[in-house]
């Protein structure tokens, strides 16, 4: 059964019946319907192998569907700055100080810094220690943290999060959930997050459940233990 469509109204991003199909025969999509709007912090939950990461791969143009559409409404077309992305493994330049690596985005496409906007970010994720330092030289968390205001350095429309907690322990994980959180409450983006964990799911403000390439059901004001049932619900399990 085909899901209902995405409801566009007031959406900075739609993606309508969009399927992503590679030469091999499998089929990584099928027919997803989902809309993004300022604000919104949606997280992408489901096993390996459900669509969740493809999903986020072709938002972010790294990759392009083969059905559907994907469509930005707003006021201008999309450019490379409308999006920042979360890398699970940080994705730092190892040769370079936590700002440089920071301000990256604008050195590549020709963009001053905003030196003020700079450093509302390193307070606001609370590194200002640590922009000297080259990655190696801070931990796991601060890492992320650095790769988070990276992301945020052009002021993008959309954050994407791939599974931007996997390798950090479950206090840094809390506080850079928090960060993404407080992204969209403060600064007004929107954050599209790929998970596996229930817990870093229920951070978001809606849960979109994938299995077998289809957007599954959702789970609104999420738990943890809501989250799971929503995954029970799916494999049909009695919790």
């Amino acid at each position: 059964m085909r899901q209902p469509a995405a409801d566009s109204s007031g959406a900075l991003l739609v993606l309508r019946g969009v399927g992503k199909a590679f030469s091999n025969g499998v089929t990584a999509l099928d027919n997803v319907d989902l809309a993004i709007r300022e604000g919104d912090f949606l997280s992408l939950l489901g096993p390996s192998g459900c669509g969740k990461s493809t999903a986020l791969r072709l938002i972010a143009g790294l990759s392009t569907p083969t059905a559907g559409a994907i469509e930005w409404l707003g006021s201008r077309g999309v450019d490379r700055s409308d999006i920042g992305f979360v890398f699970q493994g940080f994705n730092l330049m190892q040769t370079m100080t936590a700002r440089d690596n920071i301000v990256l985005p604008l050195r590549l496409n020709g963009l001053p810094v905003d030196e003020a906007w700079l450093a509302d970010l390193v307070d606001l994720l609370g590194i200002g220690s640590e922009l000297a330092r080259k990655p190696h030289e801070i931990s796991g968390g601060q890492q992320q943290r650095v790769a988070i205001a990276r992301a945020l350095i052009t002021r993008p429309r959309v954050i994407l999060a791939d599974e931007p907690t996997g390798n950090l322990d479950t206090h840094a994980s809390a506080q850079i959930l928090a960060h993404l959180r407080q992204a969209c409450r403060e600064l007004g983006q929107s954050v599209v997050m790929v998970t596996h964990d229930p817990t870093a799911a229920s951070y978001a403000g809606q849960v979109i459940l994938f299995a077998d390439g289809k957007v599954a059901g959702h789970v609104t004001d999420p738990t943890p233990d809501a989250v799971l049932a929503g995954l029970d619900a799916l494999a049909g399990v009695a919790r």
